[in-house]
């Protein structure tokens, strides 16, 4: 009888080698399975932390204490420059163009041509992150900005998220007391006159993983933060402002010109220095938020055998809507497809996977998460969904580079940033990025240019036809669509075919 225990643990442990998990089994051979906490933060700049940027004006001891337990990545990367189409990749593991999830759903602005058609849903076949892990006996919870769907069919419950605590149609806070209660959110009862969102958030987390400590759960922690509105407590707002002050940046030039996007157009300004007060107390809040659900699972002693990743859906806001804050020396923020709008805070800490303090320079994706964290619990990915993302357990085990040899974007969007329609890929240190109105391509080597200043597509001619060439194959292989022609109006360009 020993022996056949024993044999049975053995196989099991091989067929799970790849998470790397120590695989505790009852008489009756159940796996337990690792927690996953899973942490997004709604327009988090990548220069917004210390853990990327030690001179940030931010504080976020708690973010940088998460980074430094397991693996930061230097080149990770949201699948889209705005929200919603990110936030899918997340949950689905596929490049957002496959479904037409484009731009952040109800995105419909115009310019110079007529965006692509735009899928404003994600729908219900697709088997999302939660409804894997779900049937496998985890608790599902989700907690904060959905936005990936117009009415309650498409929300978080009916996505297979067992409890659904504020998650809805709308991208941010928009009503009655907005970040403060009264929230008028469908999905969240009000709290005290005056309670603070974020903190809320927070709370309702670390209730469901007090009540749900003795089985594996999934808590998807989707703050609000750091979008717009730009509201924060008033003590931390005041403590922001007496450090501006003391650092002698209140009178400081913070504002300077990005590229127009068409001929003759208008200059966007954009933040060169982080000095906005709001935003910072609104960084710190959130940074709180996550420390106190860490210490949660510090306390109950789950952390050992909870996984916690934590990312933002796209780069900082720093060309509109206030501009609070700056990406540099990232080009562009929110809306942008350069690195300041797609490059992402991007962590994983996998205990007994990844050592601690570990830096990965290897470019990843948000397509990414949901393939990992599968694999990290020992599920296989259900043949009914079409997956475009690489597992990372062999860069957090250690490896030094994935499979891949590119990574892509899609955006036929003007957006509310300021942004043009374009697209993108990134094949080692280049990055080549096409616009879609006129079909003018852009050279960048990351690895001597991270700001994108010094276009060197004339000096390489031959690498700009073979990544062109390659991100025209990817756009037929997930059936991208293009801008379109205004009635009686001139025909937008379109990529051979």
């Amino acid at each position: 009888m020993l022996v056949a225990v024993m044999i049975r643990f053995l196989l099991v442990a091989v067929s799970f080698a790849g998470s790397l998990f120590w695989a505790e089994y009852s008489d009756a051979a159940e796996v337990k399975y690792p927690n996953l906490l899973f942490v997004l933060v709604d327009d988090l700049g990548y220069m917004d932390i210390g853990a990327n940027n030690p001179a940030t004006f931010y504080e976020t001891p708690n973010i940088d204490r998460l980074a430094n337990s397991g693996m930061r990545f230097t080149n990770g990367y949201a699948a889209n420059p705005v929200c919603s189409p990110t936030r899918y990749s997340i949950l689905t593991g596929k490049y957002p163009s496959r479904v037409d999830a484009t731009n952040f759903f109800a995105g419909n602005r115009g310019g110079r041509f007529l965006p692509a058609v735009l899928n404003d849903r994600m729908p219900l076949n697709e088997w999302t992150l939660a409804e894997a892990v779900k049937a496998s006996g985890y608790a599902t919870f989700f907690a904060g900005k959905w936005h990936l769907g117009p009415t309650e069919e498409f929300w978080p419950e009916h996505q297979g998220f067992d409890v659904n605590a504020g998650g809805h149609r709308a991208g941010g806070p928009f009503k009655a007391g907005k970040y403060f209660s009264p929230y008028a959110n469908p999905k969240l009862q009000d709290g005290p006159k005056g309670e603070h969102l974020t903190a809320r958030l927070a709370d309702e987390a670390v209730s469901f993983i007090r009540d749900h400590q003795e089985k594996p759960f999934l808590a998807y922690l989707s703050f609000y933060s750091v979008h717009t509105p730009l509201m924060a407590p008033r003590d931390l707002v005041a403590k922001y402002q007496e450090k501006a002050k003391r650092l002698g940046l209140s009178e400081a030039e913070v504002f300077g010109d990005e590229e127009q996007v068409w001929p003759n157009a208008k200059n966007r300004k954009v933040r060169t220095l982080q000095t906005h007060a709001t935003y910072a107390a609104m960084v710190e809040s959130m940074d709180k938020a996550v420390g106190k659900v860490l210490t949660t699972l510090d306390k109950l002693g789950l952390a050992d055998n909870t996984i916690v990743c934590l990312t933002s859906d796209n780069g900082g806001l720093s060309t509109s809507e206030g501009s609070p804050t700056s990406n540099l020396p990232l080009r562009g923020g929110k809306g942008w497809l350069y690195e300041g709008g797609i490059r992402e805070a991007f962590m994983i800490r996998a205990p007994s996977v990844t050592k601690p303090g570990t830096v990965c320079d290897v470019p990843v994706m948000s397509i990414d998460f949901y393939p990992t964290l599968l694999e990290l619990c020992g599920i296989t990915v259900g043949s009914q969904q079409q997956v475009d993302g690489e597992s990372l357990v062999p860069l957090l085990s250690g490896a030094k580079k994935t499979k891949r040899t590119s990574l892509f974007w899609h955006y036929p969007h003007y957006s509310n940033q300021g942004g043009f329609p374009g697209g993108a890929v990134r094949s080692g240190e280049w990055k080549l990025v096409e616009r879609y109105e006129d079909g003018r391509k852009h050279l960048y080597h990351l690895g001597d240019d991270i700001g994108e200043t010094n276009d060197v597509a004339d000096k390489h001619p031959d690498l700009v036809q073979r990544m062109t060439s390659d991100l025209h194959s990817w756009y037929r292989g997930v059936d991208a669509k293009f801008l379109r022609a205004k009635p009686d109006g001139p025909r937008p360009w379109v990529p051979s075919q």
